[in-house]
């Protein structure tokens, strides 16, 4: 049983070249927290994780007024 967390039973969509994930590894872990990983960014979407040449998906997520989190910023909130 996983402990509920802020990404429980949320959609994240992963963008951009991630540091510490390879895409796969980031899909596991948003399983892992009990949330959804999306492919691309609808007004469903509660959270964009944004890596470098992030692209159109932080265009589209900012103007959905989706919360847009670092790679750090994702890593410190599941500490």
């Amino acid at each position: 049983m996983m402990k509920e967390n802020v990404f429980t039973g949320c959609t994240i969509v992963a963008t951009g070249k991630l540091q510490h994930f390879t895409r796969n590894e980031i899909h596991a872990k948003i399983l892992e927290l009990g949330a959804k990983p999306g492919s691309s960014v609808t007004k469903k979407t509660n959270y964009l994780i944004c890596g470098e040449n992030a692209g159109s998906k932080l265009e589209k997520a900012q103007a959905l007024g989706i919360k847009v989190l670092s790679e750090n910023d994702f890593l410190s909130m599941i500490a």
